[in-house]
C-alpha cells in the first residue's frame, strides 16, 4: 500500500497520485499559493481517492470557500468504502468542520490523534492560535494548545511543519527564547513556509526586535505571491511594525495595497481584524484615520459577518462599527453574543461603544473586567495587544498616566518603551 510523506497508508493506487497528494499536504502545511489546484490535480488524477477529495474539502474551507468545502467533503464521504480506519476517521473530522461542527471536530481531533498522531492534515486543525483548540473560547486555551502540540513532539522530531507550530506555542506561552530557537530550525528546513514565517514574526514581536522583524519580514515577502493565504496577515506585520517605528508612510502603503478590503486577498476574518486592529492602533498611535475607512470595514463586517458567531471576528466587528458610528451593527453583537466567549465579547463591544462616545470611566470598568481571560476572545498576544492599548488611552484621557504606565509596565514589559499610545 502506498504511502504519504508522514508514513500513513493511502488508499490509491496511483503512484501519481501519492506523489501529487504529497505536495498539496505540504502546500497546506505551508500557507502556499494555489493549493486548492495542488488537490484538484491530485483528484484529477485519481477521482476516486477520498483521502484527496478530502484534502480538496479542506483547501476550499482553508482559502474561505465553505460552500465548496461542504460539497466536495460530502463526495469525500460517498468515496468512503474500502479504505482505511484513519482514513475515515480523517474524512469525519474534514466533515464536521466543513459543516460548522467544531466542539465535535476538536473532539475528533483529539481522538485521531491518540491513535494517528503523524496524520499532520488533520493534527494541523488544533495545532496554531486560529485552530480548534485557539478558537474554543475555553479558558486556559493557551496552555491546553501547547500541551497538544507538545504531545506530538516524539511523533514529528525535526519535521519543518511540527517545528513551526510547536515554536508559536511556545512563543504564545511566554516562551521566547526556546520558540526562537526552534523556529530557526524549521526554516532552515523549509525556508519558503509562510507559517514559519508568521511565527518568526510574532517571535520578533515578542522578543522587541522591530526593525529585525520588518526587515526579515519585507524581504521574505518579496517572493511571496499575492493570493496566497497568508499574504495579507504578514503584511499586517509589517504594517504594525511600521507604525512602531514611525513610517506611517510605509504603514498606509501596506494597508492599502494588501491588508484592507478590495486589496487583500486572503480570508475575510483576516481582512476584517487586521484592518480593523491596525486602523485603531494607529488611531491610538495619534494618527488621523479618516471616518470613509472605518465605514469601509464595517460595511465589510456587516457583509461578511452579519450576525454574531465566532468571538475573535465578533469583537473587531464591534470595534469597526463602533468606529464607523453605525449603532444598530454595534448593538446586534452586544444583545445577540454568541459561543463560549460571548460574555467577553458583549463587554468588549460595549467598550467600544463607550470610547467612541468618549464615556472612558466606562470602558475601562468594561475592559478591565475582561483582561484576567481575554485569551478566552481568541487570537495571538499580537492581536490581543489592541485591548491592552484600548485600556491604556481610557486611563490616559482620564488622567491616570502613572497607572497606564504600571498597567504596561506588568502586563507587556517588552512594549512598555515603544510609545504606541500618544500620551503615555
Amino acid at each position: 500500500m502506498l504511502r504519504d510523506r508522514y508514513d500513513n497508508p493511502i488508499s490509491t493506487s496511483s503512484a501519481q497520485a501519492r506523489d501529487l497528494y504529497v505536495t498539496a499536504v505540504d502546500k497546506l502545511l505551508e500557507g502556499a499559493p494555489r493549493m486548492v489546484e495542488a488537490f484538484e490535480a491530485v483528484v484529477t488524477e485519481d477521482p476516486d481517492f477520498a483521502l484527496g477529495v478530502a484534502g480538496l474539502a479542506r483547501a476550499n474551507q482553508a482559502t474561505g470557500n465553505v460552500a465548496k468545502a461542504r460539497e466536495t467533503i460530502a463526495k469525500a464521504r460517498a468515496l468512503a468504502t474500502g479504505i482505511t480506519e484513519r482514513e475515515a476517521s480523517h474524512i469525519n473530522v474534514f466533515d464536521l468542520l466543513a459543516n460548522g461542527r467544531t466542539a465535535d471536530g476538536l473532539a475528533a481531533v483529539v481522538d485521531h490523534a491518540r491513535f494517528h498522531p503523524r496524520d499532520a492534515m488533520v493534527v494541523q486543525t488544533s495545532t496554531s492560535i486560529f485552530g480548534l483548540i485557539g478558537f474554543s473560547g475555553l479558558p486556559g486555551r493557551e496552555a491546553e494548545m501547547l500541551a497538544f502540540t507538545s504531545s506530538l513532539q516524539q511523533h514529528y522530531a525535526d519535521d519543518w511543519w511540527y517545528l513551526s507550530q510547536y515554536a508559536f506555542a511556545l512563543c504564545e506561552t511566554g516562551q521566547v527564547d526556546k520558540a526562537s530557537s526552534i523556529i530557526d530550525r524549521s526554516m532552515a528546513s523549509n525556508p519558503r513556509n509562510a507559517h514559519g514565517a508568521h511565527v518568526r514574526s510574532h517571535i520578533d514581536y515578542e522578543a522587541g526586535e522591530t526593525q529585525a522583524g520588518v526587515t526579515y519580514l519585507n524581504d521574505w515577502l518579496k517572493d511571496y505571491d499575492r493570493s496566497a493565504v497568508m499574504h495579507g496577515h504578514l503584511s499586517w506585520h509589517v504594517a504594525l511594525w511600521a507604525l512602531q517605528l514611525g513610517d506611517t508612510d510605509q504603514m498606509w502603503q501596506r494597508v492599502d495595497a494588501d491588508v484592507k478590503p478590495g486589496a487583500a486577498l486572503g480570508m475575510p476574518i483576516n481582512i476584517l481584524s487586521d484592518t480593523a486592529s491596525i486602523l485603531y492602533r494607529a488611531e491610538l498611535a495619534g494618527e488621523t484615520v479618516p471616518k470613509e475607512r472605518w465605514r469601509e470595514v464595517s460595511a465589510y463586517a456587516a457583509k461578511f459577518f452579519p450576525n454574531p458567531g465566532l468571538s475573535f471576528i465578533d469583537y473587531h466587528a464591534a470595534l469597526a462599527h463602533a468606529m464607523a458610528g453605525d449603532g444598530e451593527a454595534l448593538a446586534n453583537i452586544i444583545s445577540n453574543p454568541k459561543g463560549p466567549a460571548g460574555d467577553l465579547v458583549r463587554d468588549v463591544a460595549e467598550a467600544f461603544g463607550a470610547i467612541a462616545g468618549q464615556d472612558w470611566l466606562k470602558a475601562e470598568t468594561l475592559l478591565t473586567s475582561c483582561m484576567a481571560d481575554d485569551a478566552r476572545l481568541g487570537g495571538s498576544r499580537a492581536q490581543r495587544d489592541l485591548l491592552e492599548f484600548s485600556l491604556l488611552e481610557c486611563l490616559l484621557k482620564q488622567g491616570k498616566a502613572e497607572e497606564a504606565r504600571r498597567l504596561i509596565a506588568l502586563r507587556r514589559p517588552v512594549l512598555a518603551d515603544t510609545h504606541l499610545v500618544q500620551g503615555l
